[in-house]
């Protein structure tokens, strides 16, 4: 009997002691896991803001690539949020999608003939508004520490594949490498080759994902050989169709069976994109089965659900907090350790 007594004692024991460690784990460390390990997380579908979900609700809300914004995807539960690094005059990495500022500053002219002292007296801008906001442009540095333990963060290169080692530089100065997650795109031999040399410049501790995209690949054995060249953790795939066109009924050549089965053999997670291309409406980049399919047709399970079905754990969109929601009230999201578990919703066919 003491015997048995002492074995639950120390069974409750260890068990209090893992719950523990479990919540005293950042989000971040919590995120990072369902990240690495893909094959064990199939259940659930992570969510990326697209320039931190900036884009949302007819682009009224925030501004994009923001302080705001970010802020605003953490609060929702979104794991991961994208934003685009380019490079002020001087040198210095600065968070800016366009190669120019008219179009979501106060400011006109290119990003890189602006000095860093000059970019902070530009004002980010809400565009679908018109709203001047009172944050300036941020710097790298900046935009890391905001995010730090808090989410994964997406660097989306718009520079050259050169300067991604300066980029994990900065991550790894602030304590938090393994939380940036950096991407490039790939599409034959060279390419991939040009990548490794960059990165093994780099050190090691932080996430490289390639991207690829149909207009340039076909198949799944690039992704084979992008496999085992880097060993990813997740694979950007890219589904370039035309969004004036019939919805794609398959999700292009690689969101395939073969793809599928490469992924799992890989474990890595098919990260699927559903955000517009401004200026190019209706979800370009999901065939038809973006965004505003889901929100504005009131759609989502022929759009997210779609991509779903086809094996994507991960989705980047400009709807970070309806995703969520959608996926949550079907039943593909598993909740964290900081998070109440809600009752098990049915998964319906229901496409509303």
């Amino acid at each position: 009997m003491r015997t048995l007594w002492l074995s639950l004692l120390l069974s409750a024991t260890l068990a209090a002691l893992s719950g523990q460690s479990l919540a005293g784990e950042t989000r971040a460390a919590q995120i990072l896991d369902r990240f690495e390990h893909a094959n064990q997380w199939r259940d659930h579908v992570m969510i990326a803001a697209h320039r931190a979900g900036s884009m949302q609700a007819g682009k009224t809300l925030y501004a994009e690539n923001s302080l705001a914004a970010v802020e605003a995807s953490i609060a929702m539960g979104a794991e991961i949020v994208e934003v685009d690094v380019r490079r002020s005059k001087e040198g210095e990495f600065v968070i800016m999608h366009d190669s120019w500022l008219d179009r979501t500053t106060t400011c006109k002219g290119e990003v890189d003939t602006f000095t860093l002292a000059e970019l902070k007296k530009c004002r980010l801008v809400i565009e679908g508004t018109g709203v001047v906001t009172n944050e300036p442009v941020s710097t790298l540095r900046e935009m890391l520490l905001a995010t730090k333990d808090r989410i994964l963060i997406n660097l989306d290169n718009k520079l050259q594949v050169i300067d991604l080692p300066g980029m994990i530089a900065v991550a790894r100065d602030l304590g938090m490498a393994d939380q940036v997650i950096v991407k490039e795109n790939l599409w034959n031999r060279q390419r991939i080759d040009a990548a490794k040399a960059a990165l093994a410049q780099a050190g090691a501790g932080f996430q490289f994902m390639p991207i690829l995209a149909d207009d340039a690949v076909h198949d799944a054995a690039f992704a084979g050989e992008v496999d085992k060249a880097f060993a990813p953790r997740a694979i950007e795939l890219i589904n370039w169709r035309n969004g004036a066109e019939m919805l794609t009924t398959s999700g292009g050549p690689l969101f395939s069976t073969h793809m599928r089965a490469t992924a799992i053999r890989g474990d890595w997670h098919l990260w699927a994109d559903t955000y517009a291309i401004v200026n190019k409406p209706g979800g370009f980049l999901a065939g038809g089965r973006g965004d505003e399919l889901a929100v504005v047709a009131s759609l989502p399970r022929e759009a997210w659900g779609f991509w779903v079905d086809r094996g994507a754990t991960i989705i980047q969109t400009d709807e970070p907090r309806a995703a969520i929601e959608w996926l949550t009230a079907n039943g593909y999201r598993v909740p964290y350790a900081d998070e109440a578990r809600p009752a098990e919703p049915a998964r319906t066919a229901s496409i509303n």
